[in-house]
């Protein structure tokens, strides 16, 4: 059988939403099988345990108003660790692909020959709604799906097109909201969509003090405010994401 990872090689992992149960069977042989493993803030520490103690491990998180290493520094100490001859794994929260800069690392690796390759993982708002027990989609409801990044450097505008936002018959994912929760709920009220249309804010998502809060449009500031943490938070529109005495039930089952 062929070396998961060839020396010289480096993989962009989706580590999940954090819990280490969902990350795939491809993700767990990739960390396995590293020399080093790169890891941003937001990979859950259940997921950082399964590194094996022989591997090197980096820190390289970024948060808003805490970036510990710039972009430019990540795809240098990337470069530099593949062209080594290491195996390298990259490992992101939720999906590489999605707001996770993975393309940006992938043309600083072949700028210097080095082959990127991606191993997707599940993105937040799969794991929120799958512990909501409600869905992104919903027949005859939501015809579309939206992922936004609510993320914007300190005073500058978050700058959308909330017209085509505001669609009654779509669902919108804000990935990192907690700071524009306010402008989020203000915009597509503005723009027509009903202040009493459903919302979920989710925080920690699938890690044991995850918190689901179901709300309207128009209380999302309120809902982020309970929501505990500093961490981000995802915020979830639409008529999708109402709360259902189907799903209050299924949370409540017990799952084997």
């Amino acid at each position: 059988m062929p070396d998961v990872i060839t020396p010289g090689e480096v993989w962009l992992v989706g580590a999940g939403p954090g819990d280490p149960d969902l990350l795939t069977r491809k993700a767990e042989r990739l960390i396995l099988a590293a020399d080093v493993v790169f890891y941003d803030a937001l990979v859950g520490p259940g997921v950082l345990d399964l590194i094996p103690a022989h591997v090197e491990t980096v820190s390289v998180g970024k948060r808003s108003g805490r970036h510990s290493k710039s972009q430019a520094v990540i795809d240098a100490l990337l470069v530099a660790a593949a062209l080594d001859g290491k195996r390298v794994v990259r490992l992101k929260g939720g999906d590489p692909s999605i707001f996770g800069r993975s393309t940006e690392e992938i043309a600083a690796l072949a700028a210097h020959g080095i082959r990127a390759r991606i191993c997707p993982g599940i993105t937040s708002a799969s794991a929120a709604v799958a512990s909501a027990g409600v869905s992104l989609t919903l027949r005859g409801v939501a015809r579309h799906l939206r992922f936004v990044t609510a993320h914007v450097r300190a005073g500058e505008p978050l700058d959308l097109d909330w017209a085509a936002l505001a669609d009654p018959a779509g669902t919108l994912a804000f990935y990192m909201g907690r700071t524009a929760g306010p402008e989020i709920c203000r915009r597509l009220i503005a723009h027509g969509l009903d202040p009493a249309t459903p919302a979920l804010v989710a925080a920690d998502v699938s890690l044991p003090g995850e918190r689901l809060i179901h709300t309207q449009l128009a209380l999302i500031p309120l809902a982020i405010d309970r929501a505990a943490g500093a961490g981000p938070a995802l915020v979830l529109v639409g008529e999708a994401v109402r709360s259902r005495p189907l799903a209050e039930a299924a949370r409540t089952a017990e799952v084997v």
